[in-house]
C-alpha cells in the first residue's frame, strides 16, 4: 500500500481550507481512522456475519415444524437469537399456541439444542406476535 500522508489536526485543516479558499465540507463530529486491507475487512465480515455458513437461527427456522409441530408452527415462529447466542426469542400469534409453547418450553429447549450449532441455548423467551 502506499504510504500514507500526514494527517494535521481538525483546527490545522481547517485553517488550512480556509487560507485556500475552500469549503470545509466534513463533518465536525467525523472520525479519521487508518486504512484497512479490504481482504482482512471482508474476512472479518464474512465470519462476523456467517455469510455462506448456517446460523442456528436459520438451522432453527428450518426445522421449526419439526420441533413444536404442524399446527403449532402454523401460529409461531423462532425470531431471533439474542445475549449472544444464549435466549432464543419466540413469536406466537395465538394466545393458545403461546400457552402451549410455555408449558413444553423446557423440552423444546432440549430439542433445539440437539440441533447443530444451537447447544449454547439457555433460555426460551415467548413474545406476543
Amino acid at each position: 500500500m502506499p504510504e500514507e500522508p500526514p494527517h494535521f489536526s481538525r483546527t490545522a485543516e481547517k485553517l488550512i481550507a480556509d487560507l485556500r479558499g475552500v469549503p470545509d465540507t466534513d463533518p465536525v463530529r467525523q472520525k479519521l481512522r487508518p486504512t484497512r486491507e479490504l481482504a482482512g475487512l471482508i474476512d472479518e465480515l464474512v465470519t462476523k456475519h456467517q455469510i455462506g455458513r448456517e446460523s442456528p437461527d436459520q438451522v432453527i427456522r428450518d426445522h421449526w415444524a419439526e420441533l413444536v409441530g404442524p399446527a403449532n408452527a402454523a401460529y409461531s415462529h423462532a425470531a431471533r437469537l439474542e445475549q449472544d447466542g444464549r435466549k432464543l426469542v419466540v413469536l406466537a400469534a395465538h394466545a393458545v399456541v403461546r400457552n402451549e409453547l410455555f408449558f413444553h418450553r423446557e423440552t423444546l429447549l432440549q430439542r433445539v439444542r440437539k440441533l447443530p450449532g444451537c447447544a449454547g441455548i439457555k433460555l426460551i423467551q415467548l413474545r406476543a406476535g
